[in-house]
């Protein structure tokens, strides 16, 4: 654990340049074989952009550098327990360890709060805040029969 010490500080480093910059408190790196593959911080006020977290920016540079979608081999230092989104892309992108210093309730109490987020993917779908409504299914599934019956397909 001491030789991933210095991952998670690298991680930590780059949540303070952030907070002391325009971005969010949030840092992430992103290590294979014991050398960082990519780092990222959060971007969500300066680029405008609500899925530019730290994960998901990390995520994007390690698969970009690795041009490979899927991380398996890897390990992810973040500086706080990831939200939902990023959960999912660290699933999505199959990385092995999650390391994480800052708890959730430690982001709730600067206003991160996510809990709201959590409880919604718990709930029936007609009873969540959005309201999400079914239209044109069965010609969507065109698609999938499509990709179901492709020889070639990647899957992911």
């Amino acid at each position: 654990m001491a030789e991933n010490s210095k991952f998670m500080l690298r991680a930590i480093e780059l949540s303070i340049q952030s907070a002391k910059s325009k971005g969010g408190p949030f840092g992430c790196v992103i290590v294979r074989d014991n050398k960082i593959i990519a780092e990222g911080f959060n971007q969500v006020t300066v680029n405008n952009d609500p899925t530019a977290h730290a994960e998901i920016v990390a995520i994007r540079k390690a698969c970009e550098n690795q041009n490979n979608f899927f991380l398996k081999g890897c390990d992810l230092y973040a500086t706080c327990e990831p939200c939902p989104m990023c959960l999912s892309a660290i699933y999505w992108s199959h990385i092995d360890n999650i390391f994480y210093a800052n708890t959730r309730l430690d982001a709730k109490n600067i206003d991160f709060d996510d809990s709201f987020i959590y409880s919604e993917i718990n709930k029936k779908i007609e009873s969540r805040k959005i309201k999400m409504h079914q239209m044109h299914r069965d010609e969507a599934l065109e698609a999938f029969k499509i990709w179901e019956n492709k020889e070639d397909k990647i899957k992911y």
